[in-house]
């Protein structure tokens, strides 16, 4: 996946920064509605609700970020309008430990105002960190967009294109392969975590590099799991059928 520039990112913290605003609003006008009455009991729970009042600020502002990118694919809802989402740098998706200390880290990157250090260290990086993202080991990248044909489903681009006869299309080479199944009894959901991210990083690799990348994956698995690449399939080949089998045999489990 692609980094994702500063634009973009700008995008998204603008538009959760309004959608944080009209929550505080809200709270904000609750609160005012309550405290005369409050107030009237005791000064001190006037000023408890002052206290809480700002708790809930900090809870909302750090936990709206940290709970949307943990649990709703590293995105928040200005990052999704956005195109954008947060990953761990092995491609993998962010969990809730990383989510929390790239959050946590924000109110650094703030300072002095409106995100100054955020923004040099993302210009400083190569690859646009953040201090949170540097202190988490996360990046946050573009989704891939999938072109629509641009005429319809059939995908033609001519006319006279339905005078001719349609080519079936042939096979993936992973589908002629059976692998056992008691074998892929032993892997786990993470295993195929690691395939699909192998799967979506690998056009953008280096040759050597994703040819080490895939015969290392597929080491380990066969350590695992015991499964064994058919004569003459390709190591890659062998990692597609792993995690399309996998999918079939933990979808009957």
């Amino acid at each position: 996946m692609p980094i994702a520039g500063i634009g973009s990112r700008f995008v998204a913290l603008l538009i959760d920064t309004l959608i944080w605003l009209v929550a505080m609003a809200a709270l904000s006008l609750i609160l005012w509605i309550l405290r005369p009455g409050i107030g009237a009991f005791s000064r001190l729970s006037a000023q408890w609700i002052t206290a809480v009042y700002v708790l809930i600020s900090f809870l909302l502002n750090w936990g709206y970020f940290t709970l949307f990118e943990a649990f709703w694919g590293g995105r928040t809802p200005g990052k999704r309008i956005a195109g954008i989402r947060v990953i761990q740098r092995s491609g993998r998706a962010i969990g809730l430990l990383e989510s929390m200390a790239r959050n946590f880290i924000r109110y650094i990157d703030q300072i002095p105002f409106f995100y100054a250090v955020g923004v040099i260290a993302v210009f400083s990086t190569r690859h646009h960190q953040r201090l949170g993202d540097l202190a988490a080991g996360t990046l946050v990248v573009r989704d891939r967009v999938q072109e629509a044909p641009l005429w319809g489903e059939m995908g033609t681009r001519t006319f006279t294109a339905a005078a001719f006869s349609q080519i079936a299309p042939l096979p993936e080479p992973h589908s002629a392969l059976s692998l056992d199944a008691a074998g892929l009894a032993r892997l786990s959901p993470s295993d195929l975590e690691v395939l699909e991210g192998f799967f979506a990083r690998r056009l953008d690799l280096p040759l050597p590099v994703r040819q080490a990348l895939a015969q290392r994956i597929a080491d380990a698995l066969q350590a695992k799991s015991g499964l064994e690449p058919p004569a003459g399939a390709s190591i890659e080949t062998f990692l597609e059928a792993v995690a399309h089998q996998f999918r079939d045999v933990a979808r009957l489990q």
